[in-house]
């Protein structure tokens, strides 16, 4: 059985020394950190936004291929299957006008890609999942033409040994099968990157930890999945389910998924990385030449390759980062809760919004996780997925009296969360103006209860109660975000309903 698993891909060999090169990887990046080899402190944060590709008519088109041929830049790469693109944000040093160039980089870059897809009659749609997506548009002969993609399918499905149970229950049911990982590809999301010092890492990772509820609350857009309306924030069990290696005997025991909020706050980097080679087994067990404790006893930087293409199967919702630059060892903490979506002004105000409150989390002197479980925080993140702006989350309370309390999201953000992270942002030294502008977009947010999920939803119902059916509410109100999105303002500002639906009266 085990010979047929691994079958044309892997040698029974490959697991055993993959896994004693992980652990001199864990060695190695143990010596660096004891060492202090890493960087020092620089401020870079990186950003990278997953993107769908749709029609005029809004439904997905499979053309990736041929729209990164023609926008023949590296800062866009493929995902994981044939309607998804991503784009890559050069680092940048947070302070200043950052958020307002952030912003003109890439309404230049959307802007040019979407030109380029429409020479193959497809456009670029910013959102956290396709609306109009169907399941027969996520089967495994739609992943992308790229080797990598098509390994990580068949370990993955291997290691299940059976379907993919995908069971949603939110505002409607949705319960379906899948042969292969291709519904993820369903999930686009905005990836925030802060450069961390050692020294740094834990109290950042904790903060990040702490505040992923509050991100979705107020940046949630992926309502929809397969036709139905499911949570606010439905990636995040998407994801879970369509990664899932667990049969169900497994998950009963206990067995950690590879899609995963955590367990407990931490004291160190080091412990992320030691609980991916505890817990999970290597799903790409390709071995790189070099020899990491080798290399650091010759006074040189390891790449560690084998823990970092291990730590990219394990699915975090703030994933560690090694990586090198100019020769030397940084350490990144790479957010990936935000949906993407639905404008540039949107994805800057959840980026200020995000680095200015985990700089503040993380310089307290009481710092929230010390007052907060993390079970209380993973209960956040599950609430706000669901509800989104309208969760109700668990907070310390402020005063001598102390405890933790129930409040509402908005009220959290607007009278607490907002002023953190203007402060956050004020230690970053960004402009007033950019830090004024940015949150004032949550504010508002706030303010009327309005995000991109809520849009969808409340756009979609006023389609059907129109008397569109439900397939052609969802293309029309895709069709209508895509038009809006490229327009640029704000979501809060988008007047709910489509022009459209005026005639099917």
């Amino acid at each position: 059985m085990g010979e047929k698993v691994v079958a044309g891909a892997f040698d029974l060999s490959d697991r055993q020394q993959y896994r004693d090169k992980l652990r001199r990887c864990l060695t190695g990046l143990e010596r660096l950190l004891a060492q202090k080899r890493f960087d020092r402190p620089k401020n870079l944060m990186g950003l990278e936004i997953e993107l769908n590709l749709a029609g005029a008519d809004g439904l997905p088109k499979m053309l990736n291929g041929e729209v990164l041929e023609r926008i023949a830049s590296r800062d866009f790469q493929t995902e994981l299957a044939m309607f998804n693109l991503e784009v890559n944000i050069a680092p940048h040093r947070l302070g200043g006008r950052v958020f307002d160039r952030l912003a003109e980089e890439l309404r230049t870059s959307l802007a040019y890609a979407h030109r380029k897809a429409g020479e193959v009659d497809a456009g670029i749609v910013m959102i956290g999942i396709l609306p109009t997506l169907d399941r027969d548009d996520l089967v495994s002969t739609n992943l992308s033409d790229v080797d990598r993609y098509t390994l990580l399918n068949d370990q993955i499905v291997a290691a299940r040994g059976e379907d993919f149970a995908l069971d949603i229950d939110g505002v409607e049911h949705l319960s379906c099968t899948s042969k292969s990982i291709v519904p993820e590809a369903a999930c686009t999301s905005v990836q925030l990157h802060l450069q961390v010092t050692p020294a740094r890492f834990a109290d950042v990772w904790n903060a990040a930890q702490a505040v992923t509820a509050a991100q979705i609350a107020v940046g949630a857009n992926s309502p929809f999945l397969f036709g139905r309306e499911l949570w606010r924030e439905s990636r995040p069990p998407l994801f879970t389910q369509a990664t899932d290696t667990r049969p169900p005997e497994l998950q009963a025991q206990g067995v950690r998924p590879r899609t995963w909020f955590g367990e407990r706050w931490i004291s160190s980097a080091y412990e992320l990385f030691e609980e991916n080679l505890r817990y999970f087994p290597a799903l790409l067990p390709l071995c790189d030449e070099e020899d990491p404790l080798e290399v650091l006893e010759a006074g040189g930087t390891p790449s560690l390759a084998e823990l970092v293409l291990h730590n990219g199967t394990v699915y975090r919702w703030n994933r560690p980062v090694y990586g090198i630059a100019d020769g030397v060892p940084h350490l990144r903490v790479e957010n990936r809760v935000l949906p993407a979506g639905p404008t540039v002004t949107d994805v800057i105000a959840n980026a200020a919004f995000y680095y200015g409150l985990v700089r503040a989390l993380a310089e307290d002197t009481r710092p929230v996780w010390s007052r907060l479980s993390f079970e209380a925080a993973e209960a956040n993140f599950d609430a706000a997925c669901r509800y989104g702006i309208e969760a109700r989350l668990q907070w310390p309370r402020r005063g001598r009296l102390g405890g933790v309390g129930e409040v509402d999201a908005v009220s959290l953000v607007r009278e607490e969360l907002l002023p953190l992270a203007e402060a956050g942002l004020d230690a970053w030294g960004v402009e007033p103006a950019d830090r004024d502008y940015y949150l004032g977009v949550i504010e508002e947010r706030c303010r009327r209860r309005t995000n991109g999920a809520t849009w969808q939803v409340a756009t979609f119902r006023r389609a059907v109660e129109a008397g569109l059916s439900r397939d052609a509410a969802l293309a029309a109100t895709t069709r209508r975000y895509a038009e809006l999105m490229h327009e640029g303002e704000p979501v809060h500002t988008w007047p709910v309903g489509v022009p459209e639906v005026v005639g099917a009266r």
